[in-house]
């Protein structure tokens, strides 16, 4: 089993940034794949950003591409996602997750999950 627990988040303005964490704990040889998703009100959850951990390859939805930075410290079993020039349009609750399944897309069969930490972007 895998725990998850995200942190970080808050209220900033636009073009402000923030910087989420996730401790990671438990079988963390399960979490060689580990991604960052939000869900905005209303909407459908999307994948941010992706990374594989063992040779540090990662992925970005366009739309955060050039502006959010995901990176894993193996020695503090953390997962950061770094976020600049936020947006209103990020506002979303984010979700830390990893996945211990192969699948051929970076957003695709996360089996862990944390709480979540609530972003707020305002204008």
């Amino acid at each position: 089993q895998v725990q998850l627990v995200e942190s970080g988040g808050g209220s900033v303005q636009a073009g402000g940034s923030l910087r989420l964490s996730c401790a990671i704990s438990g079988y963390t040889y399960s979490t060689q794949y580990m991604g960052w998703f939000r869900q905005a009100p209303g909407k459908e959850r999307e994948g941010v950003a992706s990374i594989y951990t063992p040779f540090g390859t990662t992925y970005y939805t366009d739309s955060v591409k050039g502006r959010f930075t995901i990176s894993r410290d193996n020695a503090k079993n953390t997962l950061y996602l770094q976020m600049n020039s936020l947006k209103p349009e990020d506002t979303a609750m984010y979700y830390c997750a990893a996945r211990d399944k192969r699948d051929v897309t970076w957003f695709g069969s996360y089996n862990y999950w944390g709480q979540g930490t609530q972003v707020i972007v305002s204008s």
